[in-house]
């Protein structure tokens, strides 16, 4: 291993496509209609899983007999455990699904067991230092709880880039490769919490990975000449908000006028989403949401200017002084083609607070951390440009809004995205976007190579400095995440190491998400289940005190475990096996009766929002297809898995 470590210290991740997640040594599995898997000790619905280690042999009995070696990293469902012909070596029978397809049969000792479906997913590390992965777990806990952990990791990850590994077994990739768009996994075995003499707790994770199996061509300066990247506006177009639009689209223009005789007006473009409000409580308003103007690589890039030159604000007053910013993101994120660019942003432009899940007004049902996900999933960052006006000071709109926004505009170690602009005036809103505007095409030119003289203004404030610093953080990540599409990392055997959760110079930022893969079907599970708990919640709102009973009698009635139901203390006893032993905290699965009837009329319907807005989560997830893989090469679609961020579990 030291050998290799010198040569590439990096950590390979096992990537899947449809075909080859389902490319099995036998090409047609016996079907056993009768057989299921084994259940994992004390479940009732959950299977066994394995993962294959490199140079497994499968055979069609339980012994070495006409075997045949496979890839490793492969999952599968066990269904029979026995010993071979002589007694002596443990084999497995395995399978691709849970409806009985049997691809044949594996030595135990060349698999992992995978009690839970927990994966890792790495943050992008712009910004922060790489994930060290350690030998042992005494080395990885002797690590986290040193006071000077931080700077005992910047020398090993010194040490082990000059060729002296020492406890580091592998490091993680130096470019960044987007779980949901390029799927990898990197199972999680074990996750327990450290608590440290000072600072935050930390997650110790055992992992293990395995050699990537993709030939990909290795990144170049030469290949960045072809990153893109795409800014949409996402603009709210109510009553007063004419001087604001003018401002971006004169913003729009001269950006354009910068780069339109350059090298770089193929490498950006630009669109612009517009919101208002519900037509239902005001058909005046022409619209809820309407895109005005895609980014196009195949127009030329003023071709843009005619297509926002006809946007204007709306000649009639909304039902509230919020807005429906989230539909407007939400279009954004739907409707354009975020594929063609690998610089993807979105500035929302607003004078007003967003309308949350539970604003009995608002169009999508999402809230402000659902429609987050949604963006963060696709690799788009939002920055929220908000006018602090006398109108919105005048009803305490602002620091609600502001709230929301700063929780909208999370990126990475980027910090938030958000830019308040001081008393509201067209003439402060054109400082801001065209700092921020110059900012992000400075750095697609430096990304490229393609420098424009004079973009930079001489002067700058505060305001504008911060919004560089932290433009080049989301920068860099983007172009870590394009340079991790090219890059091809491998080692030659399977890891088993230990790591953290966190970055160790930093532990705020967060260095590897949990996620747990649900397939379709535990999701779809999953949301009938929150349906169940929301349509009980809301029938029972004037008895509360009977929402236990009726809730046990709807699951029952959807012919759930009734046993498990009549035993059930709390609402996650209701709720699927896969959502128990997780390293997380519930918004809902600890509460029980007694804890429903305390809380009131006002926290339990603050529940049931919270229900209501991750059943549209959900429900968005299931609608995209392409976000699914099929991890053991099931033809059933059901069996396809997505990898659930812990945030995104109710």
């Amino acid at each position: 291993m030291r050998k290799i470590l010198n040569k590439s210290l990096i950590l390979s991740l096992l990537y899947f496509s449809a075909i080859e997640s389902s490319s099995v040594i036998f090409a047609d599995p016996a079907v056993s209609p009768s057989s299921t898997p084994l259940l994992m000790e004390g479940k009732h619905n959950l299977y066994q899983k394995i993962i294959t280690r490199p140079g497994v042999v499968l055979s069609d009995s339980p012994s070495n007999q006409n075997a045949k070696p496979i890839e490793g990293f492969k999952v599968f469902y066990v269904y029979k455990r026995q010993k071979d012909t002589q007694g002596n070596e443990d084999w497995l029978q395995v399978g691709s699904d849970t409806q009985g397809h049997i691809v044949g049969w594996v030595p135990a000792d060349k698999v992992i067991n995978w009690a839970h479906t927990m994966v890792g997913a790495f943050t992008n590390p712009a910004g922060r230092e790489r994930s060290l992965f350690m030998k042992n777990e005494q080395d990885e806990k002797q690590i986290l709880l040193d006071q000077s952990g931080g700077d005992k990791a910047k020398e090993l990850a010194k040490n082990a880039l000059a060729g002296n590994p020492g406890p580091v077994i592998a490091m993680e990739p130096e470019t960044y490769v987007d779980i949901t768009h390029n799927f990898y996994l990197l199972p999680i075995l074990d996750a327990q919490q450290i608590n440290r003499p000072s600072g935050p707790p930390l997650r110790l994770l055992h992992v293990v990975s395995a050699p990537s199996q993709k030939n990909k061509p290795d990144s170049s300066p030469a290949n960045l000449r072809n990153f893109k990247a795409s800014l949409v506006f996402v603009m709210d177009t109510t009553v007063s908000m004419e001087p604001y639009i003018e401002q971006t689209q004169a913003a729009v223009k001269s950006l354009i006028n910068s780069i339109k005789n350059t090298a770089v007006k193929d490498n950006f473009r630009f669109g612009l989403v517009a919101f208002r409000d519900s037509l239902k409580d005001n058909p005046s308003l022409e619209y809820e949401t309407k895109v005005f103007a895609r980014p196009d690589f195949k127009q030329p890039v003023d071709s843009v200017n005619n297509a926002i030159a006809s946007v204007h604000d709306a000649k009639v007053s909304s039902k509230s002084f919020d807005e429906d910013a989230i539909a407007g993101i939400k279009t954004a994120l739907d409707e354009i083609d975020w594929n063609q660019s690998a610089g993807k942003y979105i500035i929302l432009v607003t004078d007003a607070g967003a309308r949350e899940a539970n604003d009995p007004h608002s169009i999508t049902k999402l809230g402000i951390e659902e429609i987050k996900q949604l963006a963060e999933s696709k690799g788009v960052a939002v920055f929220v440009v908000h006018l602090l006006t006398p109108a919105g000071q005048k009803i305490n709109n602002h620091t609600r809004a502001a709230s929301q926004y700063r929780k909208l505009s999370q990126f990475g170690t980027a910090g938030s995205l958000y830019f308040p602009v001081r008393g509201g005036t067209p003439e402060a809103f054109s400082e801001v976007i065209q700092t921020l505007t110059m900012a992000l095409l400075q750095q697609v030119a430096d990304t490229t190579g393609r420098p424009i003289a004079g973009l930079n203004p001489s002067k700058k404030n505060a305001q504008s400095k911060k919004a560089e610093d932290q433009i080049k953080v989301v920068s860099q990540a983007m172009r870590l995440a394009y340079m991790g599409k090219e890059e091809n990392t491998s080692v030659p055997d399977v890891i088993s190491s230990y790591t953290t959760d966190r970055d160790l110079t930093n532990p705020v930022k967060k260095a590897i998400e949990v996620r747990v893969l649900l397939t379709k079907n535990q999701l779809s599970d999953l949301a009938q289940s929150l349906q169940i708990i929301l349509k009980t919640g809301l029938a029972g709102r004037t008895e509360p005190q009977t929402f236990f009973t009726q809730l046990r009698s709807a699951f029952a009635t959807a012919a759930r475990d009734p046993q498990k139901i009549s035993q059930s203390k709390n609402i996650g006893g209701l709720l699927g096996e896969y959502l128990q032993g997780l390293p997380y905290r519930s918004d809902i699965m600890n509460i029980s009766e007694q804890d429903w009837l305390a809380m009131g009329a006002i926290a339990q319907r603050t529940v049931l929002n919270n229900v209501e807005s991750r059943l549209r989560l959900y429900q968005e997830y299931e609608s995209h297809p392409d976000l699914w893989v099929q991890l053991t090469g099931s033809k059933d679609p059901g069996e396809a898995v997505y990898p659930v961020p812990l945030e995104a579990l109710p």
